[in-house]
């Protein structure tokens, strides 16, 4: 397929005057076969204009058009085959084996999604029936949950098709029935495009409206900011640094009218070693530790930043052959040139700190954006008393912090900012500590692992991608799963409404095969 550089404005292709290229990172030169163009004002107003026309359509449609939809797009993505994974790969620097699962997780989530608005829990039905012989006489109430309206969407560099274009967020705002104005990401243009063709037909397909879905382009940090700040917006999903996830919060805040931006922001992950676990797998523990820290040059958003247990020999030989194992891994392309400095920026600035110890770094690097792993070792009473060991350094770069004893430790989580995950690695003899540790962790943390480890996400029901800030901007909420349609949804309670202009959901006896509250009581 001919890449074009065209933005996708409410089902019109489009062009502008200014434009740019994508980049490959594993060589350090543009990609010179199209030019994309970079989105002005006024095309970012046109597709707002065409997400708030298609935005009544589109969220009163049948909920089975709203479905089929999805899985229309699922089919497109997955029928642009190997043309996309060689497209993501060049434009990324990562291996194919890694686009292909990713590329199936894009189209898995949709159909999940898909699923979950057909089964209908979603809209948490509730109904109080009047009693008009009650004093004061109670009113008849129904509830379900609607669309918020037009929803803007930040393509993430990490992930360029599972948070990117047709990721988590354009899913779960479609499946709540909201139109999506998507900021694709720069590194990934071409990645972008084809799947807006993708979307494009399964509009075309299941007839919904044209300005369901609009793509828009471009270096300039005002297309995003123009972006948020249109009225027609009524919320936000980012994915991406804390400057900028913070910045879009500010304009969103700041408008006549705000409205909430789910940001997912930054995090260093703790990794606990209880002791127990720590005496019976110390060799066997630091292997898979650096294994995960190691996972796509370290660009998870889960990544194991920090790793923390009571001083010992076990940790001594925890930290050594973790610092032999990390010293033979290859440096790894990195997403792009910014993200690469940022890097070795962020692994300065810990080596520069007088209470931290290089513990070792991996090999040298062959090309250029390659990062290469580094490992560092910081007292626990020396932990808080630079703010650097607190900030996420996006790479595979990580802490350990030696902590005189369990209180300490609690002391060292206790501290923390908000997190999106937290490990305990633990035997059965580590239970008893193990429960004074997880009432911290629950406070700092949106999931909790026990002899896992971080990296790797689950899309499923029970899944939290999220936490509490700068995890992300509001840790009620998850950007992963099918939790995150409410996200996008908002209740309305309407009291006394006629039968026949009721919606259809909240219609005596519409409720069958949904779980519905009927006057205080849980009905299916």
């Amino acid at each position: 397929m001919k890449l074009t550089g065209d933005l996708f404005i409410g089902g019109e292709r489009r062009q502008s005057t200014e434009s740019f290229r994508a980049y490959d990172p594993s060589k350090g030169t543009e990609i010179d076969d199209a030019s994309f163009f970079g989105a002005t004002e006024q095309d970012v107003a046109d597709a707002c204009a065409a997400a708030e026309a298609a935005f009544l359509p589109y969220s009163s449609a049948p909920i089975a058009d709203r479905a089929a939809f999805l899985d229309a797009i699922a089919d497109e993505i997955e029928a642009l085959g190997d043309t996309l994974v060689e497209r993501v790969c060049r434009e990324s620097g990562l291996p194919p084996a890694r686009i292909t699962g990713e590329r199936g997780r894009t189209a898995g989530q949709m159909r999940l999604f898909a699923k979950e608005i057909r089964d209908g829990q979603w809209q948490k039905l509730r109904i109080d029936h009047a009693d008009k012989q009650r004093t004061p006489p109670k009113p008849d109430l129904r509830l379900r949950m609607i669309a918020l309206g037009p929803v803007a969407v930040f393509g993430a560099s990490n992930f360029p098709l599972a948070f990117s274009t047709a990721g988590g967020d354009t899913a779960a705002a479609l499946a709540a029935g909201c139109p999506v104005v998507m900021k694709g990401h720069s590194a990934h243009p071409g990645t972008a495009e084809l799947i807006a063709t993708a979307i494009e037909r399964a509009v075309e397909k299941t007839g919904m409206p044209k300005g369901v879905f609009s793509l828009v382009n471009g270096m300039s940090r005002k297309v995003g900011q123009a972006l948020v700040a249109d009225p027609r917006i009524m919320a936000v999903g980012f994915t991406g640094s804390r400057t900028g996830g913070e910045a879009l919060m500010k304009i969103a805040a700041e408008r006549l009218r705000p409205i909430p931006v789910y940001a997912e922001m930054s995090a260093i992950n703790p990794v606990v070693l209880m002791p127990e676990a720590l005496k019976a797998r110390g060799a066997a523990l630091a292997e898979a530790y650096v294994a995960s820290l190691g996972m796509g040059a370290g660009q998870f958003c889960t990544n194991p930043g920090l790793v923390m247990a009571i001083d010992g020999p076990e940790l001594d030989a925890f930290v050594a052959r973790a610092g032999e194992v990390l010293t033979g891994q290859a440096a790894q392309v990195m997403l792009t040139s910014g993200i690469y400095q940022a890097f070795e920026d962020g692994k300065a600035k810990l080596e520069g700190s007088p209470f931290v110890t290089k513990v070792a770094e991996g090999a040298e690097a062959a090309g250029p954006t390659q990062g290469r792993a580094a490992l560092f070792s910081v007292a626990g009473k020396d932990f808080l008393a630079d703010p650097v060991h607190l900030h996420e350094v996006f790479g595979a770069s990580s802490v350990v912090v030696r902590c005189a004893n369990l209180d300490e430790l609690l002391s060292v989580l206790s501290e923390l900012e908000g997190q999106l995950t937290a490990t305990l690695q633990i035997d059965e003899g580590d239970y008893a500590d193990a429960k004074r540790v997880l009432p911290v962790l629950e406070r700092t943390v949106g999931r909790i692992l026990a002899n896992g480890w971080p990296t790797g996400v689950e899309v499923t029901h029970a899944m939290v991608h999220g936490g509490p800030y700068p995890a992300t901007s509001d840790g009620r909420s998850t950007s992963v799963g099918t939790l995150a349609i409410d996200r996008f949804l908002r209740p309305v309670s309407y009291q006394d409404l006629p039968e026949a202009l009721l919606p259809e959901a909240l219609r005596e006896g519409a409720q069958a095969g949904v779980l519905t509250r009927v006057d205080g009581a849980w009905k299916l």
